[in-house]
């Protein structure tokens, strides 16, 4: 059995990822900032990727990490704070990490966050394997929700997504995981480019709704990079089996 860290084990990927390493037979131990609920060859830490604390503890003994942890800012500070740790530790034979497709081509600042947290995990000295992944279903249905509120819906003209399933990511990620280092491995994107505005319709046409959709130019170079197609995934990556249609027809019933 493998003493396995997951950072972020509590989030929307690491709830699939946690017992899917548990159930292969994994000491899995999640570091997150308030206990989880107990399981089966699962074992729940308290620490903060923020401020430091409780990390060390946490990483002491375990031989591959998993780090899983984001957020809106901070990404590449976490990142710093883990693997300082990590490399003090020394136990560690194989560092994952889960970056965004085109971390390093869109010039916004979150992007550049995940960009500076794979140089991080690159330069701890341990053997390491990221993975650039799509938005996922879940953000994407989060972010359909909240535009498609208005009487009229503004939607970005140019944005195309390649939304993934978190499931796909997690057995994809598993995989990685239990398999030898690799660096920086194929994107994984979901089966499909969709316009922003097809995103949007499929939302409001799953909850039986109807909402005139205004075009809007994002502008800057951010707005070129996403109209550029920077933020799809690039030749030879691995794709996702389920579908934005797919995962609305499950997700729709339980939201209205």
């Amino acid at each position: 059995m493998t003493p396995i860290l997951v950072t972020g084990g509590t989030g929307t990927l690491g709830r699939l990822v946690v017992p899917r390493l548990a159930r292969a037979g994994h000491r899995v131990r999640v570091l997150s900032r308030r206990d989880g609920e107990p399981a089966d060859g699962v074992e729940h830490v308290t620490g903060d990727l923020v401020t430091g604390d409780g990390v060390e503890a946490a990483v002491a003994g375990a031989e591959v990490v998993v780090h899983l942890a984001g957020g809106p800012k901070g990404d590449a500070e976490a990142a710093e704070r883990l693997v300082r740790a990590v490399r003090r530790a020394g136990d560690a034979r194989h560092l994952v990490q889960v970056s965004v497709i085109g971390a390093d081509r869109v010039p916004l600042a979150w992007f550049r966050g995940k960009l500076d947290a794979e140089r991080a995990v690159a330069r701890s000295g341990a053997p390491w394997t990221t993975l650039r992944a799509a938005q996922f279903h879940d953000l994407v249905l989060a972010v359909a929700a909240k535009v498609a509120k208005p009487p009229v819906v503004p939607v970005p003209g140019g944005l195309r997504f390649e939304p993934v399933d978190a499931r796909d990511v997690a057995e994809h990620l598993v995989d990685l995981v239990l398999g030898a280092p690799a660096g920086l491995v194929p994107d994984l994107a979901g089966p499909a480019v969709h316009g922003m505005g097809d995103l949007v319709r499929g939302y409001l046409a799953a909850h039986g709704r109807r909402r005139p959709l205004l075009p809007v130019r994002v502008p800057g170079k951010a707005g070129r990079a996403y109209r550029a197609g920077e933020n799809l995934a690039g030749p030879g990556a691995t794709r996702g089996t389920r579908t934005w249609e797919g995962f609305l027809a499950e997700r729709v019933p339980a939201t209205r």
